[in-house]
């Protein structure tokens, strides 16, 4: 042990009554020897009695007993540690402690008190040493007494504020510190006093004195003293300042719900707002967010900040405010924010480097300028007195600027503020500009979509329809759905809707040149389930020569344009009979809400999806009473359509289709909204069609023989008919149409042949025969005698053709009653 360390130990204060005494004499010889001495060494008193004191210790601090002789002389003692050797060879550290006993007479005496250090709870340290280290500690330390009142603190509280070690004295937490919460800390020191069990880390955040425009965080522990009959003298306590520990959990904190709650949406508007509501309060007062109008539309920008010379033109796409309704705001959200081509808004758009400034002038007016609708304010009127503005760019982009300010919070914007708002808006803009980019496919496929879907369905008098349509939501983008009311002859209509799996650009695309392929079949007016044969072998053909393979359930990938597995119901109306012929391909079957309310699903049989392949299609035919409504729509509309839901999801349609409405279109309407949600997962369509018969008045028929004489009867009823309907306008060309398809019908064909005239919104004329050969349109030389006669009717009507029944064919030409077709 140093000179120095033994010293110190010499100050301690040394506890007699857990000391073992022994005695020695002038030379340094055992004189007296006592239990305690022998329970400690393990000696009897015969052992050591008159033998030196060297004996009982280690050989190297034996060898320092003239040295610790001399110093016991000069000082009248010596404390410090020693090695002894035990009566059983162990040796044991041992605290020693030695002093003179003088004596009238004969040579002096000296004391030896010994104490054992293994297991001993050490020496107590003197009053000087302790009040150096609590005096001279850098945590905060300071005791009250059981009213709580400071007793002793020392100087490294004062720190924090509320006066010196001796101002304190007498006083309360709150007397002192009046800006933080002093009942709760006091709680926690009244705790301690009650069951004496300490309290450790309790973190507290406010505002101390030495710092009163900050907010500061601290962790502080509190023990009970107690006297020598454990009573509680008071609550001993330690403060340490974690301020910069706390604002970085905070800053982490931030940034984690950041990221949590912006860009949930592909919404720009609604990302920008969210950015403003993450800041606020958390980082600043009020936040406002402006964006680059062409962001706003989702246009391509270039790289890089806009130049000084640009025109950039910015709008508010969010702002917030610790003040309700926001009262800061001079610019309204989607207004224009004009802003001076000086003002440190536009130069860090222009720069595409943030802003800071700390302390800003009260006085100085508003940056920006020429708002329209808005009005001027100072920053002294809104109370706003610092700011920091930090441009939002991704992928080497500039979007816009986020502006900070700091209002009722006191603190002005440091450098720790700047860069937490700078990782903030980094985040943000990457959000903002997955939505830009989404917005512009998104437009594009929209444009996309409503340019092939019907702007506005024919006018006809078959059925009263309606239809509505509903895209997905921003998350699963535009899907393929379609519908489509196509005229064809007779005064018949066919009712389409369809669906082509995927979503985006690619299915619009695919869904345009399915809607395109089923209206040129339908010209040919073929059955439905011919018609979706055809449709199948298109798409599964179409599908091969792009090399496109779908799966076992006919799915392909999702950024195939091809419609291989899309669904398609066809429905061909014929107003005349009320019959009505449909089929499906991998599409639900329509619903009938008959005249009575009453909701019915057709039978139809389910033939495979569009390009899969498998077995045929098939139709079905039936009877619709006027004034039923057929309802076609895409699996959109059903909440899952699974198999194994099939009968829950129609259940709620029924109900759905039961809602009574003031018109078609208000039903349409309802139904969609009471089934599915304002932005759905996936795309819907719906059309209703109610139907409608033409009266006899409407529909003249006659049964002719195949005898060239006939034709002029025919001609004359024709004539007598279209008098009746006050149509004599049309007389000759009828007369002309009705010879020449009567007169093609008698030479070509076999079987019976019927006549059958049909008013509608044009006029129409059709002749029935037994044959199966479609007629020719031929363009007849000079020199020619016949072959002139379709000739001559194309030019006379405005359309014709042939269709086939299973009887045989019609064919029929339709003249307009109105200036232009439908």
């Amino acid at each position: 042990m140093g000179a120095h360390e033994e010293q110190d130990v010499a100050r301690q204060r040394f506890d007699v009554a857990d000391a073992a005494p022994l005695l020695l004499d002038a030379r340094g010889v055992v004189t007296s020897w006592t239990r305690d001495a022998e329970r400690l060494l393990a000696y009897p008193a015969s052992a050591v009695v008159g033998r030196e004191a060297s004996v009982l210790l280690s050989d190297e601090d034996a060898r320092r007993l003239p040295e610790l002789a001399e110093r016991c002389r000069a000082d009248g003692g010596w404390a410090g540690l020693l090695t002894a050797r035990r009566g059983d060879g162990r040796p044991v550290r041992v605290m020693v402690r030695i002093t003179s006993a003088l004596e009238p007479t004969g040579p002096s005496r000296w004391l030896v008190l010994l104490s054992e250090m293994a297991g001993a709870p050490g020496w107590d340290m003197s009053r000087p040493v302790l009040e150096q280290m609590v005096a001279q500690s850098p945590v905060g330390i300071a005791i009250v007494d059981t009213d709580l009142r400071f007793v002793w603190s020392n100087d490294a509280l004062a720190k924090f504020g509320g006066g010196s070690p001796r101002q304190r004295l007498g006083l309360r937490l709150a007397d002192v510190q009046p800006g933080i919460d002093t009942e709760g800390i006091e709680a926690q020191m009244r705790r301690v006093l009650a069951t004496g069990e300490p309290v450790v880390g309790y973190e507290h955040v406010g505002q101390v004195r030495s710092a009163p425009l900050r907010e500061t965080a601290h962790v502080l522990s509190f023990s009970r003293l107690d006297d020598d009959q454990g009573h509680p003298m008071g609550v001993y306590y330690t403060v340490v300042d974690i301020t910069e520990r706390h604002r970085a959990r905070q800053r982490l904190a931030l940034l984690d719900r950041a990221g949590e709650y912006i860009g949930r949406t592909l919404d720009i508007q609604r990302t920008a707002q969210e950015l403003a509501d993450v800041a606020v309060p958390a980082l600043a007062d009020y936040v406002t967010v402006d964006l680059l109008d062409s962001v706003l539309r989702g246009a391509e920008l270039a790289a890089g900040p806009p130049s000084e010379t640009d025109q950039v033109p910015l709008r508010r796409a969010g702002h917030q405010s610790v003040n309700e309704n926001v009262p800061e705001a001079v610019v309204g959200i989607g207004n224009v924010a004009a802003y001076r081509p000086d003002s440190p808004p536009l130069r860090a758009l222009t720069t595409g480097r943030p802003w800071c400034e700390e302390r800003l002038d009260p006085l100085a007016a508003e940056w920006a300028t020429d708002i329209p609708g808005g009005r001027r304010a100072t920053f002294l009127e809104l109370g706003l007195h610092s700011v920091m503005i930090v441009p939002i760019r991704a992928g080497g982009v500039t979007l816009g600027v986020t502006t900070f300010f700091r209002r009722h919070r006191q603190e002005p914007f440091d450098e720790g503020d700047l860069n937490l708002a700078e990782d903030l808006v980094s985040r943000a803009a990457v959000c903002v500009d997955n939505a830009r980019r989404y917005t512009r496919e998104r437009d594009a496929a929209l444009v996309l979509q409503r340019s092939l879907l019907p702007h506005r369905l024919p006018e006809q008098d078959a059925v009263e329809v309606s239809a509505c349509y509903r895209p997905a939501d921003e998350l699963t983008g535009l899907g393929g759905d379609w519908y489509d009311l196509i005229p064809l002859s007779g005064a018949r209509v066919a009712l389409v809707v369809g669906e082509v799996p995927g979503h985006g650009i690619n299915a619009a695309a695919a869904m345009g040149r399915l809607r395109t392929a089923v209206r040129t079949l339908a010209a040919l007016d073929l059955p439905p389930e011919e018609v979706l044969g055809h449709l199948d072998d298109l798409v599964a053909r179409s599908a091969r020569e792009e090399g496109v393979v779908p799966d076992a359930e006919g799915a392909v990938g999702a950024d195939s344009s091809q419609p291989v597995g899309s669904g398609c119901v066809y429905v061909v109306y014929d107003p005349v009979d009320g019959q009505c012929t449909m089929a499906a391909a991998g599409h639900p079957a329509p619903a009938v809400v008959l005249p009575d309310g009453t909701v019915a699903f057709v039978d139809l049989p389910q033939g495979p999806p569009l390009g899969v392949g498998g077995l045929p299609f098939e139709s079905v035919e039936l009877a619709l009473a006027e004034g039923s409504t057929l309802a076609l729509h895409t699996d959109g509309l059903l909440a899952r359509g699974e198999e194994w839901a099939l009968d829950a999801d129609r259940d709620r349609l029924r109900r759905a289709l039961e809602l009574s409405a003031a018109s078609l279109d208000l039903r349409c309407r309802a139904v969609v909204d009471a089934l599915v949600p304002a932005r759905p997962y996936d795309d819907v369509a719906l059309l209703m069609a109610r139907t409608r018969l033409l009266g006899t008045e409407q529909v003249a028929d006659w049964d002719l023989p195949p005898d060239p004489a006939v034709v002029a009867d025919a001609r004359k009823g024709a004539a007598r008919q279209l008098t009746d309907w006050g149509l004599e306008e049309f007389a000759f060309t009828t007369e002309l149409v009705v010879s020449e398809l009567v007169t093609n019908a008698i030479r070509h064909a076999v079987g019976p042949i019927r006549l059958r005239l049909i008013r509608e919104r044009n006029l129409i004329c059709e002749v029935f025969d037994g044959g199966a050969t479609a007629p020719h349109l031929r363009h007849p030389r000079t020199t020619d005698e016949g072959g002139r006669g379709l000739l001559l009717v194309s030019q006379f009507a405005q359309r014709w053709g042939t269709r086939f029944v299973p009887e045989g064919k019609i064919i029929w030409a339709e003249q307009f009653l109105a200036d232009s077709p439908d």
